[in-house]
């Protein structure tokens, strides 16, 4: 007999997500950061990625304004400082002085800056903003990506398992999970099975 289900109004019950910290700026404005959840992958050529912020959001007028935003993913060591960043007020406080963040410059960008110590930030100019409801949606074409040193080999081979990155889910943050497998594993010849397991650490 299959498990039953649940049956609930439509809402938000898409995850894991990507607990993402975004930084932010303006002229005459202090770098800012938030906690962002609703973010995700638009478009690959040319790369865009958007966030949705409710209108209320102090970052949310810093966006608009400046036109710039980094999305900063998170390991465990800044899970903290990602909580914090999401439920506190950037009008009240400094909160990357609170959270011990240092900002840094990112060439090309004027205003938002990346995060010292994350494992990845990906840099975005806003080329659309989209009222939908509750949340606007910024979409940003991804001008630049940095990633940590100890995440890549030096043959440039990224290793981002190694972050143990942080995803939100229902309200909860999580580490990602143990890797199952890789994309097309399902129809790989067993060399490259055999490669590409051994490679992830699953013999």
């Amino acid at each position: 007999m299959s498990t039953p289900y649940l049956s609930l109004p439509g809402t938000t019950m898409l995850a894991p997500l990507p607990a993402a910290l975004v930084s932010c700026g303006a002229e005459n404005s202090a770098p800012n950061a938030l906690a962002v959840a609703w973010t995700g992958v638009v478009c690959s050529h040319p790369p865009m990625v958007s966030i949705s912020l409710k209108p209320e959001r102090y970052s949310h007028g810093l966006i608009r304004s400046s036109g710039e935003f980094v999305v900063n993913l998170v390991d465990p060591a800044h899970a903290r400082a990602l909580d914090y960043c999401g439920v506190r007020s950037g009008r009240d406080e400094d909160k990357l002085a609170a959270c011990g963040l240092t900002p840094l410059p990112v060439e090309g960008l004027r205003y938002a800056p990346m995060i010292e110590g994350m494992p990845v930030c990906l840099a975005c100019r806003v080329i659309q903003r989209l009222s939908l409801g509750s949340h606007d949606m910024f979409i940003g074409q991804v001008e630049s990506v940095h990633v940590r040193g100890d995440l890549a080999d030096e043959d440039g081979s990224l290793h981002l398992e190694r972050a143990g990155l942080v995803c939100y889910t229902h309200g909860v943050y999580q580490q990602a999970a143990e890797a199952l497998g890789f994309f097309g594993w399902s129809v790989a010849r067993p060399e490259a099975l055999k490669r590409r397991f051994s490679a992830m650490g699953k013999e």
